[in-house]
């Protein structure tokens, strides 16, 4: 009897698809034509007898079915990695991808010994192929949730349904102005001229994690450390950075904290796994190999 499931590529490309939202969009990481992606998706919908997508003028968007498709096809390729690593772990190697993402601005965290871990797990498991992905909290949750991610690590201030999060460490974090804002050269600043001020906010802050640190609104909003480092340098805006990322500046006089006592945090850092895959051997390696470095239980 011939089968009927169709090619895993066609499966694969299908995915790359969804996740880049069009089929432009999707060439660089497929390495494909857009006519070629096409083609292959044309035999995907005509082996299926189903429509999966929309796509023309009007953009890309998946179909009722098309969304259901989707999220099988996505468990049925995250089982199929599984069982491709339980076989090789059977002959005592890891082979695979192993899907790591992490917030931005952790390379200087001397808490978080990530290259160190990564080097180690490279030396001892070579066949292993690392994607390594810097995101938000919240795109690195979603990653984890649908499978693009086997583990990721950031500190989340929201938890999402379906995950596992394992306490890793705190991140100290302070709130700071540039030499160029007028509360610089200020040393008693009661708290209600701090919480005046223009303050910048992360994207993925929501209004109650904002009050949470003192203030009613941000001024500003951005979507990465490197960016919230800009804006407190302009002098225009004051804000929250790791201490560790910040320090470089504050050694050469070009930020400092304001009241550390009232508006200090601590950020607790998670690493988070999708439940029920916390034992697959990619993932159950590279996760005790990092919480031995930190000596973590």
């Amino acid at each position: 009897m011939a089968s009927t499931l169709p090619d895993l590529k066609l499966l694969r490309i299908f995915v790359s698809v969804v996740r880049h939202q069009g089929f432009a969009n999707a060439q660089r990481e497929l390495n494909l034509s857009t006519s070629a992606i096409s083609t292959y998706m044309s035999q995907l919908e005509g082996a299926l007898g189903i429509v999966l997508c929309h796509r023309g003028r009007g953009g890309f968007s998946l179909t009722s079915k098309g969304e259901l498709f989707h999220q099988e096809t996505l468990r049925l390729l995250a089982e199929l990695d599984g069982f491709e690593q339980y076989a090789a772990a059977l002959k005592g190697e890891l082979r695979g991808t192993l899907n790591l993402g992490v917030i931005d601005s952790t390379v200087g965290d001397q808490a978080l010994p990530l290259a160190e871990a990564i080097g180690a797990y490279s030396q001892e498991h070579p066949a292993v192929h690392l994607h390594l992905s810097v995101s938000s909290p919240y795109e690195l949750q979603l990653g984890v949730q649908d499978n693009r991610l086997d583990l990721a690590i950031g500190a989340f201030s929201s938890r999402m349904s379906g995950l596992l999060y394992q306490p890793l460490y705190r991140e100290q974090h302070w709130l700071y102005c540039s030499s160029r804002h007028p509360l610089y050269a200020e040393r008693r600043i009661p708290e209600q001229v701090v919480t005046q001020q223009r303050m910048v906010g992360r994207g993925y802050w929501s209004q109650a994690e904002l009050a949470r640190h003192g203030f009613k609104h941000s001024a500003a909003t951005v979507e990465s450390m490197e960016a919230q480092l800009i804006l407190i340098l302009s002098g225009a805006y004051i804000g929250y950075l790791p201490e560790h990322y910040a320090q470089a500046w504050v050694d050469k006089g070009d930020l400092r904290v304001l009241s550390p006592s009232t508006f200090g945090y601590q950020a607790p850092f998670s690493l988070i796994i999708r439940r029920g895959r916390s034992r697959e051997p990619l993932i159950q390696t590279f996760r005790d190999l990092l919480k031995s470095q930190l000596n973590v239980g």
